[in-house]
């Protein structure tokens, strides 16, 4: 018992001693800040919103101090726009919208989610602003069209800008009646952003001991030595971002009506059809989502029945390149339109490159097409005609005998009435019946004979 007793007073100090070490190390590690950070780079779409919307979902599960949105887009439809505010102002974690990395913009759609956010920091040599609304696809819109959406935006900016004051809210209204456009120096010298920072890094500095309005009321920011955890874009999220591209968005759709086109050819087979369905499918959805004119459809259209058609009834190539020139027509106008945003555009040597590509395609398809209709029957008597054989059997002047022709045993006449030796070589000149009629081929033998 003497022993246990002075183990015992030996083990216990030990462990209090510990857990005074362990606990205050393991309190400080779990209060360290977390700060998740989500990069969008490209239009304002759809699935931007569903992965801005994920991050928060993600950062409120794990109790994040704050989550920074780098942003460079720009700009997208008013309704993803809408969308996305929506998202944002519901956010109870804190969401910062940095405008980076340099040479970013904040275009459009962009400039009015980067009002949205809790805080709005943009790097240096980065702009924003140029939010006049346009057409769906990229057109400029009716004078009353265009007053009721101005007076929308206007309406929406005033509400998320008028917290920075009545200097930023004009600002904010000017870059929708205007279209006007101002440097990140600019908005931070008029308020309409709160921070120039050049990295995440430097942000997060800046953000500490900064006082921000949530859902949940007041709070300050604790983001000095936070830990920063990128959320990146998951594969399907990823896929949905590459098919707003329209570049890709033409090839899909060349790819997807050539493998249909293939499949209803010849039929039987899964392979074509369903690389066509798959293609076409994924195609619509950016069709969908991007600023096209449809009448550039009708162009498409024309040109695969154009190119179908001098498969069936060959013109020597001549609805081929017309099916090649409707082709690129059609892709430019629908996606080339006079007022579609830059980056909105399709590549013209891509289309016609693409173009090209297709028609040599169906070009070598009508080749094969011609060669096969001149191709002489090759199964069935008439196939016999014109063919050489071998006489194994003596033909006598007025009767019959045995000719071997392509591996067979036929009865044959002879057209002249002469009478062919076994071992000649005749022609076979006609079918009548089972039996042919041929001639003997002068100076021809059988060396198997």
């Amino acid at each position: 018992m003497s022993r246990l007793r002075k183990l015992i007073s030996i083990v216990t100090p030990a462990i209090v001693l510990i857990g005074l070490i362990v606990v205050p190390i393991i309190n400080a590690q779990e209060e360290i800040p977390l700060a998740m950070v989500l990069t969008a780079d490209g239009a304002v779409t759809p699935t931007m919103g569903e992965y801005l919307a994920r991050g928060i979902r993600l950062a409120e599960q794990r109790g994040a101090e704050v989550l920074i949105f780098q942003l460079n887009t720009p700009g997208g439809g008013v309704e993803t726009m809408t969308d996305i505010v929506e998202i944002i102002r519901g956010s109870t974690i804190p969401v910062v919208i940095f405008v980076a990395p340099r040479g970013a913009i904040a275009g459009s759609a962009g400039t009015v989610i980067t009002l949205a956010g809790h805080v709005a920091a943009m790097a240096p040599e980065t702009a924003i602003g140029a939010a006049s609304p346009v057409g769906a696809q990229g057109e400029d819109i009716g004078e009353t069209m265009e007053a009721k959406v101005k007076e929308i935006l206007k309406a929406q900016v005033r509400s998320l800008a008028e917290r920075r004051g009545p200097e930023v809210v004009a600002l904010a209204e000017a870059t929708i009646e205007e279209a006007k456009a101002i440097s990140a120096r600019e908005a931070v010298e008029a308020g309409f952003v709160d921070f120039i920072a050049n990295d995440v890094h430097d942000l997060l500095s800046q953000l500490d001991g900064y006082k921000v309005e949530t859902l949940e009321g007041e709070r300050i920011l604790h983001t000095a030595n936070a830990e920063v955890s990128r959320l990146e874009l998951n594969l399907i999220e990823q896929l949905l971002f590459v098919l707003t591209n329209p570049n890709i968005v033409f090839i899909l759709l060349t790819i997807g009506v050539q493998a249909i086109l293939i499949e209803l050819s010849h039929p039987g087979g899964w392979v074509a059809g369903f690389i066509g369905v798959v293609c076409l499918s994924l195609a619509a959805y950016g069709l969908g989502v991007l600023p096209v004119n449809w009448f550039g459809l009708i162009f498409l259209a024309t040109a695969f029945a154009l190119f179908v058609l001098d498969i069936k009834a060959p013109t020597h190539g001549a609805l081929t390149a017309a099916g090649v020139g409707s082709l690129i027509v059609g892709a430019l106008v629908l996606f080339n339109s006079p007022a579609t945003p830059e980056f909105q555009r399709v590549s013209v040597p891509l289309v016609i490159v693409s173009s090209l590509i297709t028609g040599g395609m169906f070009a070598i398809a009508l080749t094969f097409a011609v060669r096969a209709q001149r191709t002489p029957v090759r199964t069935g008597r008439e196939a016999l005609v014109g063919r050489v054989g071998v006489v194994r059997e003596e033909i006598p002047p007025f009767g019959s005998g045995s000719v071997q022709v392509g591996g067979e045993l036929w009865s044959a006449e002879s057209a002249q009435g002469a009478p062919i030796t076994p071992g000649s070589r005749v022609e076979v000149l006609s079918v009548s019946g089972i039996r042919l009629r041929v001639q003997e081929i002068q100076g021809g033998s059988d060396s198997n004979k």
